[in-house]
């Protein structure tokens, strides 16, 4: 039987896998198990990204990428959640347009989002559309399944209550529907983001002249594995950002809900 832990084992746990993961990466290092050029130091790494917060590379600081990418990032999940959420919700309420949609949607969800990297380019060449596009075909499936799987989770007792009051459609899905799927429309959320975040990196690598993917991309051809590692270190420093943000808004949604 699994057990809570507390707040001091917590870090203590934290604590003892970082410091055998970097004293795991010093000993390839040791051993030679790539050349330096190729396997920096963890302290090289490190100072690097401080370097990177001070000093242009591929045309921008290291916070002017982030920047870059969070903004494309934003445009695409936040379209993701706005259209996938609530299109789930309805879709667990009214079996026609569950039925109109899903087909379709079960065909395109499938589709890796880097296969639209092709179209991104050629729609939007290096805009803010085509990395746009690339996150929100990975971010959306999620954010509608998760949504759509909580309305159908509802407890039908609320369902009737609901009826017997003569609540309408609308009504009932932001009244009812809507704080009873909080938890899994989160789940979705948070799975969302993810995929968003990493379609991405993959999208900036090809489809766009600035972000976190192009700084990596660039620091590959000029053979700079630091650079590299460091940008993949702050990629996922504000991945973990977002899921905790995320995480906060499922405890203000429950607090709010049971209020």
């Amino acid at each position: 039987m699994n057990e809570k832990l507390s707040t001091g084992q917590f870090w203590r746990l934290t604590a003892i896998g970082t410091v055998a993961f970097f004293a795991f990466w010093y000993l390839a290092r040791v051993l030679y198990f790539a050349p330096p050029q190729f396997l920096p130091m963890p302290h090289e790494v490190l100072a690097k990204l401080v370097d990177l917060l001070h000093n242009p590379f591929a045309g921008h600081v290291l916070t002017e990428h982030m920047l870059a990418s969070l903004q494309r990032f934003g445009m695409g999940f936040g379209l993701a959640a706005l259209i996938g959420v609530p299109l789930g919700l309805a879709m667990g309420w009214f079996r026609w347009l569950d039925d109109m949609v899903t087909p379709l949607f079960d065909a395109l969800r499938f589709i890796a989002p880097v296969a639209w990297v092709p179209f991104a380019a050629l729609w939007f060449g290096t805009g803010i559309g085509g990395p746009t596009l690339i996150i929100f075909a990975g971010a959306f499936p999620p954010c509608l399944i998760n949504a759509y799987r909580g309305a159908k989770n509802v407890d039908v007792r609320f369902l009737e209550a609901a009826s017997m009051l003569g609540v309408g459609s609308y009504r009932t899905i932001t009244e009812v529907l809507f704080p009873a799927a909080v938890p899994s429309i989160i789940a979705g959320l948070r799975i969302g983001a993810g995929l968003g975040w990493m379609s991405l990196v993959g999208a900036e690598l090809i489809v766009a002249s600035s972000g976190m993917g192009n700084l990596i991309v660039r620091a590959q051809s000029a053979i700079a594995t630091d650079t590299v590692m460091a940008g993949m270190i702050a990629i996922g420093m504000v991945g973990v950002v977002i899921d905790v943000l995320i995480r906060r808004l499922e405890r203000y949604l429950l607090k709010h809900r049971s209020a």
